[in-house]
């Protein structure tokens, strides 16, 4: 891995991994508001026992280092140590920090938010800051469950124990914190400048194509089909846009062919070929 790019991804594990440790000790934690996953049990086991939560993050993901080390492998395993390393420490130092907020629901959004956004910039850069997950890649192979369903089980333990140990409002609390967190999760993942891509078929494929090229400045490839039931050859059209250009393009097949096939998709990132925006004249 070039040194820049090795560079670059340390830099923003060491900072996804800092957000996620204010999320839980500047918001969640002073307000008795719990995360799901290994974080959670280590909440709980903090303070039950007051140990420094940090030793418990710790600790407790250590066995899925060396799980992801054989599983997944070398370079996810390390990115995975820093980042738990990281987010020990920074739990640590920031113990004895004054809490930002004692509002209730103001610790649910914004710890969710704060949390939600470091742990997605880490996944986007190759690591990962909670065991969870690996712990239900192994379970899954052995049980008749999904990765996600397992994942939900585990969580819906820890908030009910949750429950117990810190009131029922609390563990109400803590799964609204961790709903807002699993969608930034998705938001940092996917990127906020989110593309589509659309499929067009029609018969003036062609007139529609050089459309796109003169009017949105996109480039278009044309791919050959056949009709399952006429057995038609057919001419698609396959373009990568943006979520602002979608309109537009509709409008631009609306014209030549208002009976054209189109669909569209979500795409999470776009690299290579010849995607960047072409000038409009």
């Amino acid at each position: 891995m070039p040194k820049t790019k090795l560079a670059k991804r340390i830099f923003f594990i060491v900072f996804g991994a800092i957000l996620m440790g204010v999320g839980i000790e500047e918001f969640l934690v002073p307000n008795r508001i719990l995360d799901g996953g290994i974080v959670g049990v280590s909440i709980i086991l903090a303070h039950l026992t007051g140990w420094r939560l940090g030793l418990f993050i710790f600790l407790l993901n250590i066995p899925f280092f060396f799980i992801g080390y054989k599983q997944i492998g070398k370079t996810f395993a390390l990115s995975t140590l820093l980042g738990i390393t990281v987010l020990s420490l920074t739990t640590t130092l920031l113990h004895d920090v004054p809490v930002f907020t004692e509002d209730l629901l103001l610790a649910t959004v914004f710890g969710g938010i704060v949390l939600g956004t470091g742990v997605g910039i880490v996944i986007r850069y190759g690591g990962s800051l909670d065991g969870t997950e690996i712990m239900a890649i192994l379970a899954n192979k052995k049980l008749p469950f999904s990765v996600g369903e397992i994942i939900m089980f585990f969580n819906i333990f820890i908030f009910g124990t949750a429950g117990f140990v810190f009131g029922w409002d609390r563990a109400m609390y803590s799964i609204l914190a961790y709903f807002i967190a699993f969608k930034m999760i998705d938001i940092v993942i996917a990127g906020l400048d989110e593309s589509k891509s659309a499929w067009i078929i029609s018969d003036y494929a062609s007139d529609i194509g050089e459309a796109i090229l003169a009017r949105l400045g996109r480039g278009v490839t044309y791919l050959q089909g056949e009709g399952a039931y006429t057995g038609d050859n057919k001419k698609v059209i396959f373009c990568v846009i943006t979520r602002l250009e979608e309109a537009k393009l509709k409008s631009i097949v609306e014209e030549h062919d208002p009976s054209a096939f189109l669909a569209f998709a979500n795409i999470s990132e776009v690299r290579g070929g010849r995607f960047k925006k072409r000038d409009i004249h």
